[in-house]
């Protein structure tokens, strides 16, 4: 599925009101610095004082001083910002971040600068979602941090292997070059592999800790996506000797999914945020479809997903089909491969739709 650069709402400069994109850090339409303020959800033209601090005026002459991410003063791997308030010196998302790459190494800062994109793209989500995003201060906490790792600092010459334990994910760096990850898509048979997917994915097996264990929704969890008391190691090893089982789609979005109730979730999780993020997009740049003919998919301006009043689950299936005939049709038209070669089962829409209430159940209770 082609969810990239283009998947996240669209934003306009606060100086000259041009259109501008989440990884901008000018405007080029009248030259001012920008920066995202994940306190405001907007994409901000500030001017720096005297002070070294840099401002935004907001709505009736107001200002509000900021700092530049330290990854975005220092490293230009960042375009956030930090309000003056905060004492931290890296903003909300590069905070997460505990071990970079190697910088000497060729190739490993536009690595880090695509994983920190990624990231970004993932911090946004969920704070739109409502969902807790607290780094760790103690390994045994709560919280979530990233390591990016490279095969070679395994310590015994081993693969680094993307994956989630506690709180703590670990991305390889290899995720970030295209032409390595196409290459593990095509030798692991997936439909989808890209960078952003791989940060859905692992935090999915974050919030299962967060928001299913020892929670009343476990028992429910285990009626729909299966026991995850089943031995996970053995589960993995007979997926990768037998694959995965005949008519596996009925059931699950993917293969990969249908080898431990956990990947089962995670997979949907990570489904359950493209959708969000693609729907979205299509809200905020007013796409709607009329055809021609009465028969062909159509579509309304979908709700933003990401509303504090959108609650309808059953509206957000509907429209993912008429927006996924129309990226498909697109993409073949391009002459590439279809942007979304999945297909929804109704078993499957059971799992994003209890994804769904899960979330917004959570979403609630913390307001």
């Amino acid at each position: 599925m082609a969810l990239g650069q283009q998947y996240v709402k669209t934003f306009h400069c606060t100086h000259c009101q041009h259109l501008v994109f989440f990884e901008n850090m000018r405007c080029l339409n009248c030259g001012k610095a920008l920066a995202y303020l994940p306190d405001r959800n907007l994409m901000a033209a500030l001017q720096q004082g005297e002070d070294g601090l840099w401002r935004y005026e907001g709505a009736g002459g107001q200002e509000q001083a900021y700092r530049l991410c330290a990854n975005y003063d220092r490293e230009n791997v960042c375009n956030w910002a930090v309000p003056q308030s905060d004492p931290e010196t890296l903003c909300r998302a590069c905070r997460l971040t505990h071990v970079i790459p190697d910088l000497t190494q060729p190739g490993n800062a536009t690595a880090w600068y695509r994983l920190e994109v990624a990231k970004r793209r993932l911090v946004y989500t969920l704070l739109g979602l409502g969902l807790p995003v607290v780094g760790k201060k103690e390994p045994s906490d709560s919280g979530v941090e990233f390591h990016f790792l490279e095969d070679s600092a395994s310590g015994d010459g081993g693969r680094v292997l993307t994956g989630h334990d506690n709180g703590l994910i670990t991305i390889n760096v290899a995720e970030a070059d295209d032409v390595r990850r196409e290459q593990q898509r095509l030798l692991q048979n997936e439909q989808y592999r890209t960078l952003l997917g791989h940060f859905r994915h692992e935090i999915g097996h974050y919030y299962w800790d967060r928001l299913i264990q020892d929670s009343p929704r476990l028992e429910p969890f285990r009626e729909l996506f299966g026991d995850e008391r089943a031995d996970y190691q053995q589960a993995l090893q007979r997926h990768y000797q037998s694959g995965p089982p005949p008519n596996w789609d009925a059931g699950f979005i993917s293969a990969y999914a249908t080898c431990h109730p956990w990947e089962d979730w995670a997979e949907s999780w990570a489904h359950f945020m493209h959708m969000t993020d693609a729907l979205e997009t299509a809200a905020a740049v007013g796409l709607s479809l009329k055809p021609k003919r009465p028969d062909e998919p159509s579509m309304t301006t979908p709700p933003n997903p990401l509303s504090p009043r959108a609650h309808d689950f059953n509206r957000m299936v509907e429209d993912w089909g008429p927006l996924t005939y129309v990226l498909n049709n697109l993409n073949r038209g391009l002459g590439l491969a279809d942007s979304y070669p999945f297909v929804l089962s109704s078993k499957v829409v059971d799992k994003l739709r209890f994804i769904h209430e899960t979330i917004y159940s959570a979403r609630q209770r913390q307001h």
